[in-house]
Parts: C-alpha cells; sequence; structure tokens
C-alpha cells in the first residue's frame, strides 16, 4: 500500500490560496490524467467495496461521480449518484444538511436502493464530513444499509472522521491518504 500512496501523492498538486486566499487546495486531477494512477486508485477502491460487501456503490457530486462509477464497474457493482438537490428528474429523496455558512440538500432516487442494497459511499476528499454524513442518513432513509465510506484523501485537521464515526454506526471509513 505504500507503493499506492507515493503514486497517488506524486499525482495530487497543490494549488496555493485557491479557492480564496489561505487555501491549499489539493488538484486531483493529475492524478485522473495519469492512467496508471486512476487505475490504482479505481482498483484500490474497488477492493475496499468487495471486503465491504457492498451491492451498489453511491457516488457523491462531483468528484464522487469520476471515482465511484470506474470503481462500480470494477468490482461488478451498480452506482447510484447522490446529486445536488434539483439535479434529477422524477421522484428524489432529499437530505438537507448544514454548511460553515448556511445549508444543503442532496438527493437520490430512492427507487435505486433496496432493503437488500449494502452500499458503498466514495467520494474524493473527506473535509468536515457534512456531505458524507447527510449521504449516510438519505441511504439508510432509502432502506439500504451503508457498508462503510471510501475516500482518496482525508483532510484529518477538519476532523470529518469525528463527525462520521457517530453516524457510520461501525461501518468502516477507509482514506487511502490523510494529509
Amino acid at each position: 500500500m505504500t507503493d499506492i500512496r507515493e503514486l497517488l501523492l506524486s499525482r495530487i498538486r497543490d494549488v496555493a490560496d485557491y479557492p480564496e486566499p489561505g487555501v491549499m487546495f489539493k488538484d486531483i486531477t493529475p492524478l485522473l490524467a495519469d492512467p496508471a494512477a486512476f487505475t490504482a486508485l479505481t482498483d484500490a477502491l474497488a477492493e475496499i467495496a468487495e471486503r465491504a460487501g457492498a451491492t451498489k456503490v453511491v457516488g457523491l457530486e462531483a468528484r464522487g461521480f469520476i471515482l465511484g462509477a470506474p470503481v462500480a464497474v470494477r468490482a461488478g457493482l451498480g452506482f447510484i449518484p447522490v446529486r445536488k438537490a434539483g439535479k434529477l428528474p422524477g421522484a428524489t429523496l432529499a437530505q438537507a444538511y448544514d454548511l460553515e455558512y448556511g445549508s444543503a440538500e442532496i438527493e437520490v432516487h430512492a427507487e435505486d436502493l433496496t432493503a437488500e442494497d449494502c452500499v458503498l459511499i466514495v467520494d474524493d476528499v473527506l473535509a468536515t464530513g457534512g456531505t458524507a454524513e447527510a449521504a449516510v442518513q438519505l441511504i439508510r432513509r432509502a432502506g439500504a444499509g451503508v457498508a462503510g465510506l471510501a475516500v482518496l484523501m482525508e483532510l484529518g485537521f477538519l476532523s470529518g472522521r469525528a463527525r462520521l464515526e457517530p453516524a457510520l454506526n461501525g461501518a468502516p471509513l477507509e482514506a487511502l491518504l490523510t494529509v
């Protein structure tokens, strides 16, 4: 796993003062552009899905779509997008959550999840954990179980793990990298 960590870290670019002064943005686009690194990332996340006994993968908008869809294909699972409110056609199930300044809402097509499903949530970064916590609540409200959460990178200094672990109720939270 050390080799994959080194590979992934070598393909993540730091962008200072983006999107605002004082923020060090972790840009994963160089990783996505490198087929070897993207394949290694997909394989590692698919292995987590298989180990967790997932039946479906949920990707969180937007970079969770980029990572989650190939993970689902690699693991032989269905993929379910969790979108920002108003982006999915037809009947949806919504979950509101608080942001640092204000609130937001995410949605899923509830008919895509059943009581037999055990869902792995995939995203690029775990920061404060608000969106992931809302996704856990949304998946459970749709009647499915949560197999866990897998992310490329955890920003440890933002304490998202401490917020999420009670919501995950024993399901694993796996980060390939912690910065």
